[in-house]
């Protein structure tokens, strides 16, 4: 006996194969929504298409399974402040009465030196002094803001002064140097004119800056005398305390 296919019996028997192909392969394979919950982030728990919540890594690891290495990120409270870029605690309360006395108390004729330029000026040890006395000796510092910026005769580099935990001042220093190996110390000194323009703000020597008061310094305490470079010979008017002495190198009083 022999059986004849027709072409249309040929075409539903493909159908048919196709479809019972794609059944089966929709039955072992999960579903695109299947899948996606499937795709776990480490630490966290996921929800099964049952609706169960499957456990996270981390209490997996309990169980038995191996946990990623990872570290716990740091709160904010262990990060110490970036005083690079933070104002934290400017102007948020005025220090305490006992600390004002002292930042703020007249300073002594005996501690104010003068140049020979005319200009009088507290030695920085001074500043620091009041400030250790007003705050105690750790409970202030000055923190860099910048880079160390090296031109071709001035070294400057901007600071901030924090005391007790608090911004209080901003100020650049800078200090002239004539050789490349006095770029060093030229860059300690910065630190310190930085210092002595950050005191400003807490009232630290302010009468320094008051023109009546450096006439009536000058005045009281100090004469202008003629003196000679010892080398060049030269001659010109120069400024010192009465109570020092002569003018010293290099010039000689005349």
């Amino acid at each position: 006996m022999t059986l004849t296919f027709t072409p249309r019996i040929l075409s539903l028997t493909r159908g048919v194969l196709s479809s019972s192909r794609a059944n089966l392969l929709r039955n072992n394979l999960p579903s695109t929504a299947t899948a996606i919950l499937q795709v776990r982030r480490a630490g966290y728990a996921t929800t099964t298409t049952e609706g169960k919540t499957e456990p996270s890594i981390s209490s997996q690891s309990s169980a038995g399974t191996a946990p990623a290495a990872t570290d716990p990120l740091p709160t904010p409270n262990d990060l110490a402040t970036d005083w690079s870029r933070s104002y934290s605690g400017l102007s948020e309360r005025p220090f305490s009465k006992e600390a004002a006395d002292v930042l703020l108390a007249p300073i002594d004729a005996k501690d104010v030196e003068m140049k020979q330029d005319g200009m009088i000026y507290l030695p920085e040890i001074k500043y620091r002094r009041i400030l250790n006395k007003a705050f105690g000796p750790g409970g202030w510092g000055l923190a860099p803001r910048t880079e160390t910026n090296v031109g071709v005769k001035v070294v400057s580099r901007e600071y901030a002064l924090v005391c007790l935990g608090r911004l209080v001042a901003i100020a650049r220093g800078e200090q002239e140097y004539f050789d490349p190996s006095g770029i060093a110390t030229a860059t300690e000194a910065c630190k310190s004119n930085a210092l002595m323009r950050c005191c400003k703000d807490l009232g630290i020597a302010s009468e320094l800056w008051d023109p009546r008061f450096i006439r009536e310094f000058k005045e009281k305490y100090c004469v202008e005398v003629w003196a000679e470079h010892v080398l060049t010979k030269k001659k010109k008017k120069v400024w010192r305390r009465k109570d020092q002495g002569k003018v010293g190198y290099p010039y000689q009083e005349t």
